[in-house]
């Protein structure tokens, strides 16, 4: 008789995560793997990418987290994360994202690569990177936690696709000619009432230091990044938590504005 094949660690913390979309934050995955196993953290985030692609998703991207030091203190890091974003991710500028679709989301302002050809080589330099980025956008990410009140290690939000939900993106792509990514300024309002500030200087001293990093990591995971991906590059300042009702908005110095509401519909 043939046994059925055994479920491992990283396929039964895929397959909390994957429950935990429709009911509700789990505990954290410490009785499965360590706090700071981050190779761990990225196999059940792969688990859980193959199971959505097998199931019809898409992906159109990556995003970037962890890419201010004060949280990389917090959880005890001293790199940046990612995760995979899908077509269904995407929330159309101005367009309303309902409360029911989430758990426990925040917001926060950053600014959207879209890359017009791909990026394979080995180890990406700046050079390589600024030939590929077509535009840049204005862009707000809804982040949400599969794990009760975001008491997450760098293992469990790796696992939990880098703490990802949707994205918004605005609708007037900007050459990087001429744009100060550094100093632009950020402001994230909701209702009109700005909640959060910040600059580009705030992801790791310039937003394509975080694109470089994530295009060196891929392409040694054999993963490259391609023409036509998003790259959401990492907050500009503190996330705010959603609350149903509102509208919420941002404005980043160079690149315009994008915004969405959070309500039923």
């Amino acid at each position: 008789m043939i046994e059925p094949p055994q479920s491992t660690p990283i396929d039964g913390a895929a397959q909390r995560l994957r429950e935990a979309y429709l009911a509700g934050p789990i505990a954290p995955l410490r009785d499965l793997i360590e706090p700071g196993d981050i190779d761990s953290g990225y196999q059940i985030q792969s688990a859980n990418t193959r199971h959505w692609l097998a199931r019809g998703r898409r992906i159109v991207g990556r995003k970037i987290g962890l890419t201010s030091a004060v949280v990389q203190r917090q959880l005890g890091v001293d790199q940046p994360d990612f995760g995979v974003l899908f077509a269904d991710m995407l929330v159309g500028d101005g367009d309303t994202l309902t409360p029911s679709r989430l758990l426990q989301p925040k917001a926060e302002g950053e600014i959207a690569f879209v890359l017009g050809r791909d990026l394979t080589a080995s180890l990406p330099t700046r050079i390589d990177l600024l030939q590929a980025i077509a535009y840049a956008l204005p862009a707000i990410e809804i982040v949400d936690s599969r794990f009760v009140d975001w008491k997450i290690t760098i293992a469990d939000t790796i696992a939990d696709n880098a703490s990802s939900a949707y994205f918004v993106l605005g609708n007037e792509p900007k050459s990087l000619t001429g744009l100060d990514l550094v100093t632009c300024g950020m402001a994230l309002s909701v209702n009109g009432a700005i909640v959060s500030v910040g600059a580009g200087a705030a992801c790791m001293a310039h937003p394509l230091n975080a694109v470089e990093w994530l295009a060196r990591v891929l392409a040694g995971r054999g993963e490259p990044l391609r023409a036509g991906d998003v790259i959401m590059s990492g907050a500009l300042g503190p996330m705010v938590p959603l609350t149903a009702g509102t509208s919420v908005r941002v404005a980043i110095g160079g690149l315009g504005s994008a915004e969405f509401q959070y309500r039923e519909t």
